[in-house]
């Protein structure tokens, strides 16, 4: 299946888009101020060791500190540390204010820092470069054991006799010939020189190498065979990818091209409408189902309904043909929107196992073309669907979006007929406390319309219950006033005839704890009448500490 790869580049942002017969199947963002970390390499600094969580936080020039894991202590899974095949304690393993070489493996996500590896690992075009492990990898996705052979040995030859790393190799190495291979294998050494160079000059934070651009990782890790144009719409990134390209890729070099049109690219194949469509919940099916997608702290749901699908041949084939649809949809839109993490899929319920498991086998064949590793497993008793995919990058979503700072992203937001009565009842609260002359409501107009037309009798109301000059409550509250002055006075009176002259006489604590305990009970009476509770406890603090003072006289 051929593709085409859009190029969207400004001073401020770069997208990409990976579109396959018209249907846009994955889009990539980076803008400058907000460059993703993934595949750093940083000389860190400790900053805190955490033996209860196996965990440290590494200090590599960000605003938040990178968590590093003790199962990413390439120390540690060589089992050298502790002679065994288990890893030894981390606080065995660093100290703060260590140096420490590491690379980031994941971007800053929500509130959670980078994470980080101290195994490095530096991707070229054909290879990717492991400079401490001496293993050579084949890619899972070339499955001939033949030829997953057959490319080692080639790649055994060609190496150094001083090298001490290993590589793993790429997919595109397969139609490679040995001088490809060498360039690729003295280019991954001589960055990994450059990185062992700085980090001996330079003191941490530092960093020591950084990835490549979006649309030089693009050349690298997306295009292929089955790529027929990259159109990009600027003259300084085509440029910029050309020289890339004549330099580590000569064969996609031919297949660069400018884009001059007057309407814009992303405009013109549709993107722009992709975009606006993965930022929704709701994604409309072919058929007349639809997928609505929830993306959640810990998780992702979708939920698939037939919506006004009626085509089937019966109840059973109308769901079983919408779940097949759905599958497909759902694969392209974790790709488009990039979601990762832990999945849920509820799909419509399905009667036959035979059924349940082609959606199933339909949903693996999807997610195959997937470039980011993913594991589906089986229906749940409850009927669910569970499946992770990896995440190494923000979302879609939290790249482009927001918490809504009403809602607070809940999605909801109060009636206008609840704001309504929460008004009232303020209302009447401050009425209480202030008696004042008037209220000033400002409020939506839907809470304003209601205050008009059928809530405009309680809020007359309002007018009529104000409290009278005559208020027995006013009453209490001076008597309490004068009771808190004289239990002042005897207090003091007392303090001045002790022989200490500090604390009142052990003979007066009986009738001064009495005038206190009586002062708070009245406090706690009247306080909720007049005011919010909230502050009850505070405002009766200093009357419980006397209480205390003087049971102990």
């Amino acid at each position: 299946m051929t593709e085409e790869i859009l190029v969207n580049h400004t001073a401020h942002e770069t997208r990409v888009a990976v579109v396959q017969q018209g249907a846009t199947q994955e889009l990539h963002i980076e803008r400058a101020a907000t460059r993703g970390l993934v595949g750093n390499v940083c000389l860190g600094k400790v900053s805190r060791v955490l033996p209860g969580m196996q965990s440290a936080f590494i200090d590599i020039g960000l605003e938040r500190a990178a968590f590093l894991h003790v199962a990413d202590l390439w120390q540690s899974r060589s089992g050298s540390a502790n002679g065994g095949g288990h890893p030894a304690p981390i606080e065995k393993l660093l100290f703060e204010g260590q140096p420490l070489l590491v690379q980031v493996i994941k971007d800053p996500l929500g509130t959670k820092g980078a994470r980080l590896s101290t195994q490095i690992s530096i991707a070229g075009r054909l290879l990717v470069y492991l400079p401490q492990d001496p293993h050579i990898g084949v890619s899972q996705r070339i499955e001939d054991e033949a030829e997953r052979q057959l490319l080692r040995s080639r790649l055994q030859k060609l190496l150094p006799a001083d090298e001490k790393g290993g590589f793993i190799i790429r997919t595109s190495a397969e139609e490679a010939g040995e001088a490809e291979l060498e360039a690729d294998i003295a280019y991954l050494r001589r960055r990994w020189r450059q990185i062992l160079d700085g980090s001996r000059r330079e003191s941490a934070p530092a960093l020591l190498y950084q990835e490549l651009s979006l649309g030089q990782r693009v050349l690298r890790d997306i295009a292929g065979d089955a790529t027929a144009a990259i159109l990009v719409d600027s003259p300084e990134a085509l440029a910029e990818l050309s020289e890339f390209a004549r330099t580590y890729m000569p064969a996609m070099a031919g297949r660069l091209r400018q884009y001059s049109g007057e309407r814009p690219l992303f405009e013109l194949h549709g993107v722009e409408g992709e975009i606006a469509k993965a930022l929704s919940r709701r994604v409309d099916l072919k058929s007349g189902g639809y997928l609505i997608i929830d993306q959640t702290e810990a998780m992702t749901t979708i939920d698939v309904n037939t919506g006004g699908y009626i085509g089937g041949r019966n109840f059973d084939d109308t769901i079983f043909r919408t779940n097949l649809e759905a599958a497909h949809a759902i694969a392209r839109q974790l790709r488009v929107r990039n979601l990762g993490g832990i999945i849920i899929v509820d799909f419509i319920d399905m009667a036959s196992s035979e059924h349940r498991e082609q959606v199933l086998q339909e949903l693996r064949k999807a997610l195959a073309r997937d470039r980011t590793k993913s594991s589906v497993n089986g229906f749940t008793s409850l009927g669910l669907v569970e499946m992770t995919r990896k995440r190494t990058r923000e979302s879609l979503a939290h790249l482009l979006l927001e918490p809504c700072p009403t809602c607070e992203g809940k999605g909801q937001v109060k009636t206008a007929r609840t704001v309504c009565y929460e008004i009232l009842r303020e209302i009447q609260r401050e009425a209480r406390q202030f008696n004042p002359r008037e209220f000033r409501i400002v409020a939506s107009q839907d809470v304003i319309d209601l205050f008009l037309e059928e809530e405009a009798q309680p809020l007359a109301a309002l007018g009529d219950a104000r409290p009278p000059l005559g208020d027995p409550l006013i009453s209490d509250e001076l008597d309490h006033t004068l009771a808190m002055a004289r239990l002042a006075i005897e207090h003091g009176l007392s303090c001045r005839r002790s022989a200490d002259g500090l604390n009142p006489r052990p003979e007066d604590a009986a009738a001064l704890r009495t005038l206190a305990t009586q002062a708070l009970a009245d406090l706690r009476r009247l306080w909720v009448i007049r005011n919010r509770p909230g502050g009850l406890d505070q405002a009766g603090d200093h009357l419980r500490r006397v209480i205390g003072s003087l049971s102990r006289e």
